[in-house]
């Protein structure tokens, strides 16, 4: 009786301390949303570390902007690359003003852009690479940041990119 009380005690006493016990938040949790910038924080972190930007051209009014918003940059695969690859831009032209990019006015690479949402990319000197009118949902984002972030589209076109470099190298769920 007295070792079945004991076995008892001992067992309610771990099981008591090991609800207690915290374990640590990992040291880098992943991002649960995209780190949007200003483009002046862009351009002002860019100087000191030069990466691609990703530009989210929306407008208030716009519908599908929401949408992805909502759908698309949600996405946790969406969301974990592009904090690696690139500062992350939302750009309202309706209400923001002009920012110099060095010598460039960044509303003159803009120029011809009127349709929301439109996704640019711009390389590391702050050159547009492509403008991407309409939305996106997050597989399509996902597979375009990859081809641009990674120089895919410098070995290949999109459509061969898709359909081989894409499903071999980049770990993606459906």
């Amino acid at each position: 009786m007295k070792k079945t009380l004991i076995a008892v005690l001992f067992a309610s006493l771990t099981i008591g301390l090991m609800a207690t016990t915290r374990t640590a938040p990992p040291k880098n949790p992943p991002a649960t949303k995209i780190q949007w910038l200003t483009i002046g924080e862009a351009y002002k972190l860019s100087q000191k570390q030069p990466r691609k930007f990703v530009i989210d051209v929306y407008t208030d009014w716009c519908g599908w902007c929401k949408v992805m918003d909502k759908k698309t940059f949600t996405n946790a695969q969406v969301i974990e690359y592009v904090g690696k690859k690139y500062y992350a831009v939302k750009y309202n032209p309706e209400t923001e003003g002009d920012v110099m990019l060095g010598r460039t006015s960044f509303r003159s690479l803009l120029q011809g852009i009127n349709g929301y949402p439109t996704t640019v990319v711009l390389d590391e000197k702050y050159g547009m690479i492509q403008p991407i009118s309409g939305y996106l949902e997050a597989r399509v984002f996902h597979q375009m940041v990859t081809f641009f972030g990674d120089d895919n589209h410098k070995k290949e076109d999109f459509e061969k990119f898709k359909v081989g470099t894409y499903t071999t190298k980049y770990n993606v769920t459906k």
